[in-house]
């Protein structure tokens, strides 16, 4: 059926999409991070499962297992050690937001720089668990499929860490109001060093999952921050729920535009929604407004 052609695989990408903002969301909206090297981060991870699936045999499933917390202390050091420094000297948010931009617009070129020099220019795929099944009529690779499942489980997991622990909490609690939540004995610095490094686990993953079906290059980056820029704020900086329901509805949105309009028009797509969605909910579908 047309139906489940587009449902199907709009979920699979959507589930990308959504569990790739969700790091993002943590870096911009707890620890109030513009990390424009987010998307280089994700094309990182990429190459890594690729080399260690082409020159070990690894499984990218086993991959994940090393990528993600290697990233998440590399996040951690990038926060501690380049951008504290920006948190301490600037006390006004939109100073340390656009100087945020400047220090990780660097960051993306250096990482880039280092992928262009270790893999060149050209585009890289691999062949992990490309064997089609069919699924209530539509057909579909059994690595989407897992793709999807890992994201399901690592998006739902983080959700509820986040809605039902202390450290969730907390974490939420200084996305809301950084200030406030710092009278309440939360050491702010704390969590926003875990936040971003922990969102740096979760690009990783991300990373690792999309490079089993999509076909990446070293200069692909901006695309894939993009996108997740986009689902962030169209979910509403700073909520996670809102970054997976955004996440989904522009993967379905995108297989349906491709699927029965034009392949060529899913960006145009992608900003025909994302500022819809603003013009209605400025704040995001599940952002509140500032009084």
């Amino acid at each position: 059926m047309l139906l489940f052609d587009i449902l199907l695989p709009g979920l699979v990408l959507g589930g990308m999409y959504a569990l790739i903002a969700l790091g993002l969301t943590l870096q911009y909206g707890v620890a109030r991070i513009m990390n424009l090297s987010y998307g280089e981060a994700l094309v990182a991870a990429s190459f890594a499962a690729l080399s260690l699936y082409t020159g070990l045999s690894l499984s990218p499933l086993l991959a994940l297992l090393l990528a993600v917390p290697i990233a998440a202390v590399l996040n951690w050091l990038l926060y501690r050690l380049l951008l504290v420094r920006l948190v301490r000297r600037n006390k006004d948010a939109g100073a340390q937001e656009v100087d945020s931009i400047l220090v990780t617009f660097g960051v993306l070129f250096v990482i880039q720089g280092l992928m262009l020099v270790a893999f060149g220019g050209q585009y890289y795929s691999y062949s992990y668990l490309s064997i089609p099944v069919v699924i209530l009529g539509s057909t579909l690779a059994v690595n989407r499929l897992i793709a999807l499942a890992f994201a399901a489980v690592i998006g739902t997991a983080v959700y509820l860490a986040l809605t039902r622990t202390r450290l969730g909490t907390a974490v939420r609690a200084v996305a809301v109001d950084a200030r406030a939540a710092s009278l309440v004995g939360i050491d702010v610095a704390a969590l926003a060093g875990f936040a971003f490094a922990f969102g740096g686990g979760l690009v990783a993953a991300g990373g690792v999952l999309v490079s089993m079906f999509l076909t990446f290059n070293a200069a692909m980056g901006v695309v894939f921050t993009m996108k997740a820029l986009v689902v962030v704020i169209m979910g509403g900086v700073g909520n996670v729920m809102g970054a997976l329901i955004a996440g989904l509805l522009l993967g379905i949105v995108e297989t349906a535009v491709a699927r029965l309009v034009d392949p060529g028009l899913t960006l145009a797509a992608t900003y025909a929604l994302f500022l819809a969605v603003l013009l209605v909910r400025p704040t995001g579908l599940f952002g509140k407004a500032t009084s």
